[in-house]
C-alpha cells in the first residue's frame, strides 16, 4: 500500500484486519525451517578425504603437464632447423663437433666458441636423407657420430596429459555443479538430509507452548520409541507417519525437533524441495538413499518439511513434472515398505494439505494428521512467557494484556514481538524490557516503525485525526464492538498514516451477524467522518474499503447470512492456511446478485456510521482536536472524554 492509501492499517488491527480473525493455535516461534546442528560427522569426514584426494590428483596432473610443456619449450628455444645442404656446408667448413642420428632427423652440435660452461649452446637439426656418402665424410672430418636410443617418455606424457587434463577439469567442474545442486561428482542422487545425533536438537516439549493438543498427539510417538515392547505385546502398530498441518510460523518444525529431543534418537531433517532437481531420477535416488540411512540408524525420526513440494496431487496430463512424480512414487514405495516395528517414524509438515496426493495421506502412510493452528489467548500468553525467559523483562509485565493485544498472532510473530521489545529497551538504554516496550513492539510488528521524517500538512493531519476518531467513535457507540485500546496519527513505515487499535476482552470463536455488521460500520467510520466534517473523501480509506467489502461478501457467500441465498455455499476457500483465497462457485447471474447485495450491505452500514457521527458531532470535534494535539491517545483517555458530559457509554 502506498503512503496515502491507508490511514488505519485495518481499523483496529487485530480481529478485523490486522493479524486475522484468530483461531486456536500454537507456539511456533522458533519454528525455523533451517536445521543447524551436528550434521553427519562421518559424511563430512568422507567428503573431506575425497576432496583432498581429488585436489592431489589434479595438482599432480597439472604439474606434469606444465613440466612437459616447459621441457618442450626449452628444447625448442635452444635448437633450430637448417637445410641438409647447410648441414653439409658446415661439415665441409669444419664447424661441426658431433652429430646424432635420430629416427627422422640429424641433431647437430657445432664447434663450441663459448668459454662459459653454464651457458646453453645453440644446436641445429635437419631432416635425415638416405645419403651413403655422409658417413665417410663425417669420418674424414673427425666428427663424433652417435645414434639416439628411442625414448619418447616426455612426448608420451605431453600427449596423454593434453588429452586427459581437459577431461579431468570438466569432471571437476561438473562435480562442483552437481554438489551445488545437492550431490557430489559421483553422488548426484545422495541424500542431503541434515542429521542431528542423539539429544543434539536442543529442543523438548518444554520449549513448545500453546500447542497442547499437538504435543499430546505426538507423545505417543515418543513413548513408542522409548517403550516399543508394550505396543508389540498388545499387537498395536504405531502410525508410520504423522502430518503436521497449519499456517506458517506456528511451530511445525519446532514440534518435530521436540519429538526427536524427547525421544533421544537421531533426527533426519530436510525440505521437500531438496529432492527436486533438474535431472530426472535424482529425487527418487535421494529418497532411496534417505530411507536406507534411516533404516541403518533406527530407531530414528525422518522429518520432511514443506512436503507439498513433492507430494502434490498427480494428474493424467502429459508434459507434467516427471521428476516430481517419480520422486513421489519412490516416497510412496518406501513408506509402504516399512514394517510397523522398524522404529523409523516419518514426520512431515505442510501449510497446503489440500494439495497433497491422496495416496500420500491414506492410512498406512501418513496415518495421523496433527493440526498446528494459531494460538488462542492462553496459548499466546504461554508463548510470550516462554520467549520472555530468554530476555530480561520487568516484574510487572502483564502478559495477558499483551496476548489480548496480539490476537491472531502466530508463534513466530510472538517471538518477534518479544525480540523487538528487547531491542527497543536497548535503544532506550534500559537493562530490561517493560510493558510499554512489549506494547510498542506489537505495533512495530503490525504497522511498522514510526516514521520520524514524515511531515504531514496541517490539513492532512486534521483529516487523519478525524478519520481515526471516526473509527473509534463508531466502535464505541456500538454494543458489540471491541473496546478501543489506542489511537494514533503518527505515520508508520507500513504506509499507514494512523490507526485505531481495538482489543477484544476475551476469546471469541464465533461472530454473529450483528457483530460482523458492527465491524463493517466501524470500518466505514473513517470515511464517514471525512464526509461529515469536510464534505469530501480521500484515498486514506482504501484498506478500510477492502476489508469491509471482504467481510460483506463472506457474510453472503460463505456464512449464509442473507435471506435471498439462505444456507447455500456460493464461494469455496482454497489455501486456508495461506491467506484463505476464495473463488466463487456460481453462475454469472448469481454473481451479479451477490455484488448488488454486497453494495447494499456496505452502504447500509456506511449510512449507519454517518448517523452515529452526526448525532455525536460535538464529541467528534472534541476528540479529534485532542488527538490532533496529542498525536497518540489511549483508550482510557478516549472513553474519559467521550463520557465526560452525559455519562452515556453506548447506543445501538
Amino acid at each position: 500500500m502506498d503512503n496515502q492509501s491507508n490511514y488505519n492499517n485495518g481499523n483496529n488491527g487485530y480481529g478485523g484486519g490486522g493479524y486475522g480473525s484468530g483461531g486456536p493455535g500454537n507456539n511456533g516461534s522458533n519454528g525455523n525451517n533451517n536445521n543447524n546442528g551436528n550434521n553427519g560427522d562421518n559424511n563430512n569426514k568422507n567428503n573431506k578425504n575425497g576432496q583432498m584426494i581429488m585436489v592431489f590428483i589434479l595438482v599432480s596432473l597439472v604439474a606434469l603437464f606444465i613440466m612437459s610443456m616447459v621441457m618442450n619449450r626449452y628444447t625448442s628455444m635452444s635448437t633450430s632447423e637448417i637445410s641438409y645442404s647447410d648441414f653439409l656446408q658446415m661439415v665441409e667448413d669444419g664447424k661441426v663437433e658431433s652429430v646424432e642420428f635420430d629416427s627422422y632427423q640429424i641433431n647437430i652440435t657445432p664447434v663450441s666458441e663459448n668459454k662459459n660452461p653454464y651457458l646453453q649452446e645453440q644446436t641445429y637439426y635437419c631432416g635425415r636423407l638416405d645419403d651413403p656418402d655422409l658417413l665417410p665424410l663425417l669420418k674424414d672430418k673427425g666428427i663424433t657420430i652417435s645414434r639416439v636410443i628411442p625414448d619418447n617418455t616426455s612426448t608420451w606424457i605431453y600427449n596423454i596429459l593434453s588429452f586427459l587434463l581437459p577431461l579431468v577439469l570438466i569432471w571437476i567442474l561438473m562435480g562442483v555443479l552437481m554438489k551445488r545442486m545437492g550431490g557430489g561428482a559421483m553422488g548426484v542422487g545422495k541424500s542431503t538430509a541434515k542429521v542431528y545425533v542423539e539429544k543434539t536438537t536442543g529442543v523438548t516439549f518444554k520449549d513448545v507452548a500453546g500447542q497442547d493438543e499437538a504435543k499430546e498427539s505426538l507423545q505417543e510417538v515418543v513413548d513408542f520409541l522409548h517403550n516399543p515392547k508394550k505396543y508389540r505385546e498388545i499387537g498395536a502398530k504405531l502410525p508410520k507417519g504423522a502430518l503436521l498441518v497449519g499456517p506458517p510460523g506456528t511451530g511445525k518444525t519446532l514440534l518435530a525437533k521436540a519429538v526427536a529431543g524427547e525421544a533421544g534418537v537421531p533426527f533426519f531433517s530436510l525440505a521437500g524441495s531438496d529432492f527436486v532437481e533438474m535431472f530426472v531420477g535424482v529425487g527418487a535416488s535421494r529418497v532411496r538413499d534417505l530411507f536406507e540411512d534411516a533404516k541403518k540408524n533406527a530407531p530414528c525420526i525422518v522429518f520432511i518439511d514443506e512436503i507439498d513440494a513433492i507430494g502434490k496431487k498427480r494428474d493424467g496430463n502429459m508434459g507434467g513434472n516427471d521428476e516430481r512424480e517419480q520422486t513421489l512414487n519412490q516416497l510412496l514405495t518406501e513408506m509402504d515398505g516399512f514394517e510397523g516395528n522398524t522404529g523409523v517414524i516419518i514426520l512431515a509438515a505442510t501449510n497446503r494439505p489440500e494439495s497433497l496426493d491422496p495416496a500420500l495421506t491414506r492410512p498406512g502412510r501418513f496415518d495421523r494428521r496433527v493440526p498446528v493452528e494459531l494460538p488462542d489467548l492462553s496459548g499466546r500468553e504461554a508463548i510470550l512467557k516462554v520467549h520472555a525467559k530468554k530476555i530480561k523483562v520487568s516484574d510487572n509485565v502483564d502478559f495477558n494484556k499483551i496476548a489480548r493485544m496480539a490476537s491472531g498472532a502466530s508463534g513466530a510473530e510472538l517471538a518477534n514481538i518479544v525480540n523487538e521489545a528487547a531491542l527497543r529497551a536497548v535503544r532506550d538504554g534500559r537493562a530490561y524490557a517493560t510493558q510499554a516496550d512489549l506494547e510498542e513492539s506489537i505495533e512495530v510488528v503490525i504497522a511498522g516503525y514510526q516514521k520520524k521524517n514524515a511531515i504531514l500538512t496541517d490539513k492532512e493531519k486534521w483529516t487523519v485525526a478525524y478519520h481515526e476518531i471516526g473509527h473509534a467513535l463508531v466502535a464505541a457507540k456500538q454494543t458489540n464492538s471491541a473496546p478501543v485500546q489506542k489511537i494514533t496519527i503518527i505515520p508508520r513505515t507500513s504506509g499507514a498514516l494512523g490507526y485505531t487499535m481495538q482489543v477484544e476482552e476475551g476469546t471469541h470463536y464465533l461472530m454473529n451477524k450483528e457483530e460482523i455488521e458492527n465491524k463493517i460500520a466501524t470500518l466505514t467510520g473513517g470515511r464517514a467522518a471525512e464526509e461529515v466534517v469536510f464534505d469530501c473523501v480521500t484515498t486514506g480509506a482504501s484498506n478500510d474499503i477492502e476489508q469491509a467489502t471482504k467481510l460483506a461478501r463472506a457474510m453472503i457467500t460463505r456464512y449464509g447470512m442473507s435471506d435471498e441465498f439462505d444456507m447455500v455455499a456460493l464461494e469455496t476457500v482454497t489455501n486456508q492456511y495461506l491467506g484463505g483465497d476464495a473463488s466463487l462457485a456460481c453462475s454469472a447471474d448469481t454473481q451479479a446478485q451477490i455484488d448488488r447485495k454486497v453494495v447494499e450491505l456496505v452502504k447500509k452500514q456506511h449510512e449507519k456510521a454517518a448517523k452515529i457521527l452526526k448525532d455525536n458531532r460535538a464529541k467528534l470535534d472534541e476528540l479529534a482536536k485532542y488527538l490532533y494535539d496529542k498525536e497518540t491517545i489511549t483508550g482510557e483517555e478516549f472513553m474519559s472524554i467521550l463520557n465526560a458530559q452525559d455519562g452515556q457509554t453506548a447506543e445501538n
